[in-house]
């Protein structure tokens, strides 16, 4: 609170003086609105009308003081400088040095975001081998009632038996959270040949999938770098080395979805595209409602290279990778 109001206005002393008594009648001692015009000889209404003046004049300022771990100025920052409709930014200096760690922190902040983000009849894509992501599913709230359509699966999922079962239990584990109606994607996210795409996506179960993908409404997906992930390895559907040194050799520096772009965001095909069973990269950029989840120093040039190529609208990171966004594009 404030006793210094704005004397350059036209209110005379009098009436100033009568607006800073009974603000801090109000907001000091906590007296009540009947109480005050009481005490004063006032109309209630008269009352609250001194009070919208104070806040007019400044001589009651409100000042919004965010409490430790809240990052309110530096997601503001972030979503104005990206375009981003929501930014989520947890504490993640002191976990720099353990991924492990950081990679469970991005998972509590983006299940704080989601148990909210849905709408009634969303039809919802997840990215299926994000560890963030499935770290986000365990430990989301499910919803009171149905905010879900469909979960749709983002891209194959077939391959080893144990990275089959984390995808699909991803995909499941949110349809449950949400009430939404899972769909699988019963194939392979890499195969041999254009040829052998081009047969699997004219299967019944892979083409209900496929057009799912065309109507949706938000999708979830992590931002992996150029070296898959460890839950991507085990599964059997990562890029072969030889194609992520083509990859690394026309610059780029991430993926979303196997769907590789460089620093600029830019689209990175080098021939993957064609043998890929996932949603395409016009599809998902088209999408209303994109939220990413990612961070970490291994991650912050993919997380750079996403956002301004405008892959994603919200996105969940930590406080160094948020900084360095910021500093790095002044």
């Amino acid at each position: 609170m404030s006793q210094h109001p704005d004397l350059t206005s036209h209110e005379p002393v009098d009436k100033l003086r009568l607006i800073v008594r009974v603000a801090r009648m109000y907001h000091e001692r906590g007296l009540r609105q009947a109480r005050i015009a009481e005490a004063l000889n006032l109309s209630q209404a008269g009352v609250s009308r001194l009070l919208r003046s104070a806040a007019e004049l400044g001589v009651v300022r409100t000042v919004v003081v965010s409490p430790e771990g809240i990052h309110s100025d530096l997601e503001d920052a972030v979503a104005e400088r990206y375009q981003l409709t929501d930014v989520v930014i947890i504490d993640g200096d002191d976990l720099l040095d353990h991924p492990r760690s950081l990679l469970r922190a991005l998972g509590s902040g983006a299940a704080s975001y989601l148990e909210t983000a849905f709408r009634p009849g969303d039809l919802i894509g997840v990215s299926t081998w994000s560890e963030t992501l499935l770290a986000a599913a365990n430990v989301m709230q499910p919803a009171k009632q149905q905010v879900a359509d469909k979960v749709v699966q983002l891209m194959g999922g077939m391959g080893d038996p144990q990275g089959q079962v984390q995808a699909t239990r991803l995909t499941a584990r949110l349809a449950d959270l949400t009430g939404g109606t899972p769909l699988f994607v019963r194939a392979p996210g890499l195969v041999g040949s254009a040829e052998a795409r081009l047969s699997l996506l004219h299967d019944p179960t892979v083409a209900e999938v496929s057009q799912a993908w065309q109507q949706l409404t938000v999708v979830l997906v992590g931002i992996g770098s150029v070296e898959p992930s460890p839950l991507l390895r085990l599964s059997g559907n990562a890029v072969a080395e030889d194609e992520l040194a083509r990859l690394r050799s026309l610059g780029a520096v991430g993926d979303i979805c196997q769907r590789f772009f460089d620093e600029n965001g830019t689209y990175v095909d080098a021939g993957l595209g064609e043998r890929t069973i996932g949603i395409s990269a016009d599809q998902l950029r088209t999408v209303p409602r994109r939220l990413a989840v990612a961070g970490g120093l291994r991650k912050y040039a993919a997380v750079r290279g996403a956002l301004r190529g405008r892959w994603i609208t919200a996105l969940v990171t930590d406080t160094s990778t948020a900084r360095r966004l910021l500093e790095e594009e002044e």
